[in-house]
């Protein structure tokens, strides 16, 4: 693929994008808000996904690991 169609594609793309949100009906300072937002809140789910999903999948696999009796021996030992 080429420059030249690949820029044809990611301008079909955007164009895509702005029929399916109806960005083509705002002004451009509306634009600009709008866009501003999504990205926005784009930045913070990729973030939150960055920062909270390994946690919950290591406590996933340790539930899994516990449940399958393969425990971690505690930091106290019980001595009888």
């Amino acid at each position: 693929m080429d420059i030249k169609n690949l820029k044809n594609y990611l301008y079909w793309l955007f164009c895509q994008f702005e029929l399916i949100t109806c960005s083509y009906l705002m002004e451009p300072w509306e634009k600009v808000l709008f866009y501003t937002f999504n990205i926005a809140m784009l930045f913070m789910v990729l973030y939150t996904a960055y920062i909270y999903v390994p946690i919950h999948i290591s406590t996933a696999f340790q539930f899994c690991l516990h449940l399958l009796g393969n425990q971690h021996e505690n930091a106290v030992s019980i001595v009888k």
